[in-house]
């Protein structure tokens, strides 16, 4: 059967389908649960939370199955020297912002406190957890928390948007890959070039990184359904990853807005832009992703960017300025049907094993 995959055995799923871990608050113990139980990998991220919500989220999920699922960090959580910025360089950023918070009429946000990375401590969390997976964006772990892990027995994940990317997770010893191309919505995790350098579409990336690497391989970017499930596996995916469709799904934490504007004709214009976090990422393309093209050095380096912005996204949300917000989304947005997450798997499981079984017929 198509589903008997190396990764499926590493995981210990019965069908070698990942619903993507999204951060910023936009996982759900729900969605997480709803896809675990039905035989897929469901995916947390975790990089927002502190470590004692990490444990609460463990405890949450666990008690909602008891198959297993992923919790996602990102290695590298801070673009900032230091954590902050100089007085000088948040002044520019504040007079390139200005006329959107002056249209909103609020006021410009003070300078963010000095930002410290949380992924040591967030760390020490998944070692006492022990989710079953452990996946991880923006780098690598150091070798001894990828040693932690397998003593352990936590399943490690790795994202690369870059065959060079995929060699040195391999050369690291994590367990599986992602191939993360870019039509996929989000944060470009590439983190041994700018990201701006990672516009391999997933299944060019995919042959790549299967030419050179013997780790499995999860495909992910621009899959929704289940003729691109099958179009990944005969390109030698080990399974897919899932991400947008199951953000659009009613379990998952984003916000109705947000669904509904992955359902809308807006969500076939797409646009990578650092404007809204200090990182390059995908979303339904707005106004304010437009203006600020080729003016990204007057952006604040992440996350002081996102904390600086969230003041602008709030205002604009109460106001209905859906123009001025990003809403995450990849780019196959447009073919979505699906809005709850347990049709969704469904449908994808039949249709890839109804291609499957044509090709025998």
């Amino acid at each position: 059967m198509w589903y008997k995959t190396k990764a499926s055995e590493i995981l210990g799923i019965e069908y070698p389908i990942l619903q993507g871990p999204f951060g910023g608050n936009l996982s759900s113990v729900e969605l997480v649960s709803t896809v675990s139980n039905a035989g897929g990998l469901g995916g947390y991220g975790a990089y927002t939370l502190s470590p004692q919500e990490i444990v609460d989220v463990d405890q949450q999920i666990k008690a909602a199955t008891n198959k297993p699922y992923n919790i996602n960090l990102w290695v590298s959580d801070t673009d900032a020297v230091d954590g902050t910025v100089s007085d000088e360089q948040f002044k520019q950023s504040q007079q390139l912002f200005k006329p959107y918070f002056d249209e909103l009429g609020i006021a410009l946000p003070e300078k963010p406190a000095p930002f410290r990375s949380r992924f040591e401590n967030q760390v020490e969390v998944i070692l006492h957890q022990k989710p079953p997976v452990f996946s991880f964006m923006f780098g690598t772990p150091s070798a001894d928390i990828l040693e932690q892990c397998r003593k352990l027995a936590i399943v490690t994940i790795g994202a690369a948007t870059t065959l060079d990317e995929a060699i040195a997770l391999e050369s690291a010893g994590v367990d599986l890959i992602i191939a993360s191309g870019f039509e996929a919505g989000g944060h470009r995790p590439s983190f041994l070039a700018p990201a701006e350098s990672s516009t391999t579409g997933t299944f060019v990336l995919l042959q790549l990184i299967k030419e050179k690497v013997k780790t499995p391989v999860i495909a992910a970017g621009g899959i929704a359904n289940g003729k691109s499930v099958a179009a990944a596996m005969a390109l030698g995916a080990d399974a897919v990853q899932i991400g947008t469709a199951f953000l659009a799904c009613d379990e998952s934490n984003t916000t109705a807005i947000h669904r509904q504007m992955l359902f809308s004709d807006a969500a076939k214009y797409t646009t990578l832009s650092r404007a809204f976090t200090g990182r390059l990422g995908r979303g339904i393309t707005s106004r304010i992703a437009k203006d600020l093209i080729h003016k990204e050095k007057g952006f604040l380096p992440f996350p002081l960017q996102t904390q600086f912005m969230s003041h602008l996204r709030k205002a604009a949300i109460e106001q209905e300025k859906w123009d001025m917000i990003l809403f995450w989304g990849g780019q196959i947005a447009p073919i979505l049907k699906h809005t709850k997450a347990s049709e969704l798997m469904k449908s994808i499981l039949e249709e890839t094993t109804a291609y499957f079984d044509h090709l025998k017929a």
